[in-house]
């Protein structure tokens, strides 16, 4: 249940509409005017540096706060940015400087990654996400604060294994 005066700690559980942009205006992405965004604190929703900037705030709280890389989404690593053979790619598919493809991990997963160019039979690819090594203003607007879960009884019957 909501309380308004409950505060954001470690575990609660938030609906918010939040924004991040750059200095110059462009925003990046908005939940404002679209479907809330809700979350537990801590289930890695939001990079730690967002998360961060919401603790002690309550329901009906806005907050804008600028945010250099480290506290959002790191500095651009350029040892995430490689070079591959054009041929690593499917025959039907042009890549073009921008365009952002995800690729298959070799655990499984996938990583989405932007084309920065294409010289001949080489293609670059930034793995870093896109806002990396960018000052950021996030904007949040709190609207709904609930407990945060208990924790897990590790002697409840569970599968660990699952």
């Amino acid at each position: 249940m909501n309380n308004p005066e409950r505060e954001i700690v470690p575990g609660s559980q938030v609906t918010m509409h939040f924004s991040l942009s750059l200095p110059d205006g462009t925003e990046a992405v908005s939940t404002f005017g679209e479907e809330p965004l809700s979350f537990a604190i801590g289930d890695k929703t939001l990079q730690p540096g967002l998360e961060l900037g919401l603790y002690g705030l309550k329901a009906g709280d806005t907050q804008t706060l600028t945010l250099d890389p480290e506290q959002a989404y790191g500095e651009h690593d350029p040892n995430m940015v490689y070079t591959m053979p054009l041929s690593d790619f499917p025959a039907d598919m042009q890549p073009e400087v921008g365009q952002i493809i995800a690729f298959a991990t070799p655990t499984g997963d996938e990583a989405a990654g932007s084309i920065l160019a294409v010289n001949g039979d080489e293609v670059s690819v930034d793995f870093n996400h896109p806002l990396a090594g960018r000052e950021v203003i996030y904007r949040v607007e709190i609207l709904e604060v609930g407990s945060p879960r208990p924790a897990e009884d590790p002697d409840e019957d569970s599968c660990s294994s699952c």
